[in-house]
């Protein structure tokens, strides 16, 4: 939301109280919160994915140098014991890498849910809109296609629908074991 609202008087109500308002409020925090969350850590892992990217190139020319060593008897098993600690580090670092990835779909999922309250925030804000029903059917068709997958999308659907919270992330880990398997037949994730 773009305006400042007065702060919270639920301690000391007055006739101007306004539940709405405290709402407004409470969304407004779950928005800080949830952007300064990804703020504070997106420095650490760029950090981390850096330094496993130099890593791992550090790693591949040990490996290499290893490899232009001339090989002889007496040589070969290091040679051998060198290049296979250096391939499985480079193995174990590429899992870390895709798990990076993983990261960064988790902030844009949290940017989404950061974005979407903000939306519902500036919604509740201003009555003319609180009390129309296209505003609202509005508001969830921009929510909805901000998704990028079909498993979220299913879920809100199920949520619109009004199934309960658990019965709506049944909906969504049920698609998502399906994809899964459907993945494992042979299609690669990356």
């Amino acid at each position: 939301m773009d305006e400042t609202l007065p702060g919270s008087d639920a301690r000391h109500p007055d006739l101007d109280w306004s539940q709405v308002r405290e709402t407004l409020l409470m969304l407004e925090l779950a928005v800080a919160q949830i952007e300064t969350a990804m703020k504070d850590s997106d420095g650490s892992v760029g950090v981390l994915a850096d330094s496993f990217t130099a890593m791992m190139d550090s790693i591949r020319q040990i490996n290499d140098e290893v490899r232009a060593l001339p090989e002889d008897a007496k040589t070969a098993g290091p040679h051998q014991v060198i290049s296979g600690h250096c391939e499985d580090v480079i193995s174990r670092m590429q899992s870390v890498i895709i798990a990076f990835q993983f990261y960064d779909k988790l902030t844009q999922r949290l940017n989404h849910v950061s974005r979407s309250i903000d939306s519902l925030a500036g919604l509740i804000s201003t009555p003319a809109r609180l009390y129309s029903p296209e505003e609202w059917r509005t508001l969830q068709e921009l929510i909805r296609s901000k998704y990028t997958m079909e498993e979220e999308r299913r879920m809100f659907d199920a949520v619109m629908r009004g199934m309960n919270i658990s019965q709506a992330l049944a909906v969504y880990h049920t698609a998502m074991q399906a994809k899964k398997r459907q993945e494992e037949g042979g299609i690669e994730l990356f």
